[in-house]
């Protein structure tokens, strides 16, 4: 027990340590580049972060197997805004821009929409022979995340805060990003993999660990980062870290695995479905409501009781 205890909290510190040279350098990156924090962290850090998602999803689909990866984006999606959003906007309130309001979060609401009915569209309209994503349809969700990525470049405009002279040289960022990114995603596999070992050896379930720790874990990237970047006070890096991780978890890695083998929505369930959806409208009232329009903290509570009821409902249906 205290050696996976040690190994805990070296993946821990690995995990912190990742998330505070993955923020530096890609601030100073997007200085360097004329972008905004927002850009680089729906881009760079956004993406990066769900490369493990990315990873797991093309081979299981190569293999046959992708239909697991609905679960682990649906659930990953569910905990990246109710969870690490909601702790992000507890931290220090997310401001949200007159683009984001405009672009992004109906973006994000869109393709979430999109998602739940074709997922659903058997059960819902009676359409198609089964609930799934074709092939066809992941060719559309590609096609919009390019699209949104060129208009995302293009429309781009820092705030003039975010204009300022970078801190490090481009060779030194390039590298705090590559560094950061590799110790996101090693320190967390090791965190999880040793809280894993941790629950069973105190008698835990393996559906209570599946639920809890290995669906939060792979969010773990993502928690990190946000509270980094809220404590730092770059806030729309913290909300495009989630807002891309989103996007780009239902239109590259679910558009990218359904073109190699069609995606099942068997093993998500409305409930699922349903919270998903929530999820991406709690962010639109924060963003469309109140005179700040920004998500406060009143916001970040409520997400956070929002993640506390999902969870309940998971494990009393174990």
């Amino acid at each position: 027990m205290l050696v996976q205890i040690l190994i805990l909290l070296a993946g821990l510190a690995l995990v912190v340590f990742g998330a505070d040279y993955l923020v530096d350098g890609a601030s100073d990156i997007a200085r360097r580049a004329g972008l905004s924090e927002f850009v680089i962290g729906l881009t760079i850090v956004g993406i990066g972060t769900s490369m493990p998602e990315l990873v797991v999803s093309f081979l299981g689909a190569i293999q046959g197997n992708a239909d697991i990866s609905i679960g682990n984006v649906v659930g990953s999606n569910i905990f990246n805004v109710l969870l690490i959003l909601g702790v992000t906007a507890l931290i220090r309130p997310v401001e949200i821009t007159r683009i984001n309001r405009f672009k992004d979060i109906p973006l994000n609401l869109v393709v979430t929409l999109a998602l739940v009915l074709l997922g659903f569209k058997k059960t819902l309209f009676g359409l198609g022979p089964a609930d799934e994503i074709s092939r066809s349809e992941g060719n559309i969700f590609l096609v919009v995340f390019i699209s949104y990525l060129i208009y995302s470049f293009r429309t781009d405009k820092p705030a003039e805060e975010e204009t300022a002279l970078p801190e490090h040289s481009l060779f030194l960022s390039l590298l705090m990003v590559l560094g950061g990114l590799a110790a996101l995603i090693f320190g967390g596999r090791i965190f999880v993999n040793a809280a894993t070992s941790i629950a069973r050896l105190a008698g835990l379930s393996d559906a209570f660990i599946a639920i809890t720790i290995l669906a939060g874990g792979t969010s773990m990237p993502e928690l990190a980062t946000c509270i980094v970047a809220a404590a730092k006070n770059r806030g729309q890096m913290a909300l495009g870290n989630i807002i891309g991780s989103n996007i780009s978890n239902i239109l590259l890695i679910l558009g990218g695995a359904s073109v190699i083998h069609p995606l099942s929505f068997s093993g998500v369930g409305l409930v699922d479905a349903g919270m998903l959806l929530l999820s991406a409208l709690l962010i639109c009232a924060g963003a469309y409501t109140g005179k700040h329009r920004h998500l406060g903290r009143k916001s970040g509570v409520l997400m956070l009781l929002c993640e506390a009821a999902y969870l309940t409902y998971l494990i009393l249906h174990l």
